[in-house]
């Protein structure tokens, strides 16, 4: 009998205003809502793995909050293994997988070993990278009620169309709705 193992998926799990921003002009992310309907600990416990480019990991990889309900979440988050994705660093701190260079070839055994789903979790050149390479099994939008007319755009020079199959929605009383999909 053969045993047949699934492989672990690269999920893009990310929050998205209405006008397709994933920040402001400024890098803002106030407009962030966070709240226990969403239940993102579940997502974090889905996951053993966090894929950063080198600016979002400079920004949130060793982040600390100000009060004990984000500092648990936030300690989940630090839990978990850490690649980072740099073209301009040679090193990083102890514990950290520094990827300069064979992203696809890095990716794709990393999807072969055991384990549980792997974040991708940004910026969005990393995004873009990903796509343009077919990286990305699954797409986890989680569209926030607010139009903030100009900022950092989720899908920034693509160089293909990106067909997608919906898998589920999930309508949160915050406003927030949340769109799975994975690539066709």
């Amino acid at each position: 009998m053969q045993n047949l193992k699934r492989q672990r998926k690269v999920i893009l799990d990310l929050a998205v205003t209405l006008d397709g921003f994933i920040e402001g002009k400024n890098g803002e992310t106030d407009w962030c809502i966070m709240d226990a309907e969403m239940e993102f600990n579940d997502f974090l416990n889905q996951i053993d793995t966090i894929l950063y480019g080198r600016k979002s990991y400079d920004l949130w990889g060793h982040y600390q909050p100000q009060n004990q309900e984000e500092s648990e979440l936030w300690d989940l988050i630090h839990a978990k293994k850490k690649y980072v994705f740099s073209t301009t660093k040679n090193e990083i701190e102890q514990g950290v997988i520094l990827i300069n260079d064979n992203i696809s070839e890095i990716i794709t055994d990393l999807k072969a070993q055991p384990g549980k789903d792997i974040w991708l979790y940004g910026g969005a050149g990393l995004i873009s990278t990903f796509i343009d390479l077919g990286l990305v099994d699954e797409f986890r939008l989680s569209i926030h009620p607010i139009a903030l007319g100009e900022g950092k755009p989720l899908f920034e020079d693509l160089k293909q169309r990106l067909p997608l199959q919906l898998m589920d929605t999930n309508v949160f009383s915050s406003g927030v709705v949340q769109l799975i999909y994975r690539t066709k």
